[in-house]
Formats: C-alpha cells, sequence, structure tokens
C-alpha cells in the first residue's frame, strides 16, 4: 500500500532531523497503550504534528488543516500519506475518516485547540472533536504537552491557490514534550454540554503537560532515558 511505503521512506528522514536539529527532551509519564489511540497535543508551531508523529513509533494519522494539503508536492504527500485534511465546515466527514482509522486499530493525532496557540504563548479554547472521536471510538485519549522557545519560531509564507498563507516553523532548537497517562471517556456523544466537559478535562491535561515541559527545560532538568524515536 502506498500508506505503507510513504510511511517507511519518511521513517529515516524524520528521526535524523528531529536527532540533529531538536534539542529534543520527551518525560514518558507510561508507554504509549496498544491498539488504537488518539494523541492530543497543544499546538505552537506549524511543525508540531510531525515532531509528534515521531513519538508514535508506528505509522499514524495526522487531523491537519486542509490548508496545507494545497501546498505544492507537500499537500500531495499528506494526501497520499493518508493523513486527514479538516475543513471549515466539514467536520463531520474529518471525524468520519479518524473514526474509521480508530477501527481498524489504528493511531489518531490530533490538535484540539484547531489552530496554533496564540503566538505570545497561551493556549486556545478547545474544539470539540478529540471529545467526540473518544466517545464515540472509546479509544483512549494520550495528552502530549509541548513547550518551545518561540524566538526560534520562523514564519514563512507559502503562495497557496493565489493566497499567501503563514506557517510558523520550528526548524531548529530545543523541543519539550510530556506524554501524559492515557485517559478514557465513556458517555454519550450527543450530550452536547458532557461532550464540552470532556473537551475541556483533555485539554487541562495537555496545558498540565505543556506546563511540565516548561518547567524541565527553564530547570535546566531533562528526562532520561528517551525511548526510541520513530
Amino acid at each position: 500500500m502506498l500508506e505503507k511505503l510513504l510511511y517507511r521512506l519518511s521513517r529515516p528522514v524524520v528521526k535524523t532531523y528531529v536527532g540533529t536539529m531538536l534539542d529534543l527532551d520527551v518525560e514518558w509519564k507510561t508507554p504509549f497503550p496498544e491498539g488504537p489511540k488518539i494523541i492530543a497535543a497543544n499546538h505552537p508551531s506549524t511543525s508540531d504534528p510531525f515532531f509528534v508523529a515521531a513519538l508514535a513509533n508506528q505509522q499514524s494519522y495526522i487531523l491537519i488543516n486542509q490548508t496545507l494539503f494545497k501546498v505544492p508536492v507537500f499537500g500531495k504527500y499528506l494526501r497520499k500519506s493518508g493523513h486527514i485534511p479538516v475543513a471549515a465546515g466539514n467536520g463531520p466527514a474529518a471525524m468520519e475518516e479518524a473514526l474509521s482509522r480508530l477501527a481498524d486499530g489504528s493511531t489518531i493525532i490530533i490538535f484540539p485547540e484547531g489552530a496554533l496557540s496564540p503566538e505570545r504563548g497561551g493556549f486556545c479554547q478547545p474544539r470539540t472533536g478529540v471529545a467526540r472521536l473518544a466517545l464515540a471510538s472509546g479509544a483512549p485519549v494520550v495528552p502530549v504537552g509541548i513547550h518551545l522557545d518561540r524566538s526560534r519560531i520562523h514564519a514563512i509564507k507559502t503562495e497557496v491557490e493565489g493566497k499567501d498563507e503563514v506557517g510558523r516553523w520550528y526548524i531548529r532548537g530545543p523541543y519539550n514534550m510530556t506524554v501524559g497517562r492515557p485517559l478514557l471517556f465513556r458517555g454519550d456523544v450527543e450530550n452536547r454540554p458532557y461532550v464540552r466537559q470532556v473537551s475541556t478535562a483533555i485539554m487541562q491535561h495537555i496545558i498540565e503537560m505543556a506546563y511540565q515541559s516548561r518547567q524541565r527545560r527553564d530547570q535546566g532538568t531533562t528526562a532520561f532515558p528517551l525511548p526510541e524515536l520513530y
């Protein structure tokens, strides 16, 4: 299958990049659970999906803003790799595809903020997609908190369908991640107040993991040993 081939080809590229360009530090509260799971992280830079995917050590499918799928060459790679475009007003289609992947036993990566975190720091309010995926699938949610050096983020313009789109790319520098314990949720996916409550709970765990990542960096401590990435 083309998806598997692209995954195998990209593995050494991502591993080499992460190992040479990032001052990477990862703390694991527990290993990833076996089987289908939802990895949910905060989103300070456009580069985050690829760095988080490196943690999974298996083929995973990322919910990504549809704009990136329109970038020449790169967008084609995303689509052929099986990643899932999220278009404004067409969230249900992305959810259905993600649920199908989970039903097949795959790993889904999602960024509950639904956009990049505020440029000056902090977090956006979570959207409900991650809660709906968790409740509809029964898959565990693994919160991942990212901290990086915002002064090293590069704003890069890319022309997409005649319009300039600006990405906030993190090319090199310190990059801390904390992987939390799996969270399990049960309940009615049609109960909107409960869905919002679950979304908030997941985001609170992500924020706590991001705080721990920042604290390690600020204190100059390192989580050791690091598991083999990818």
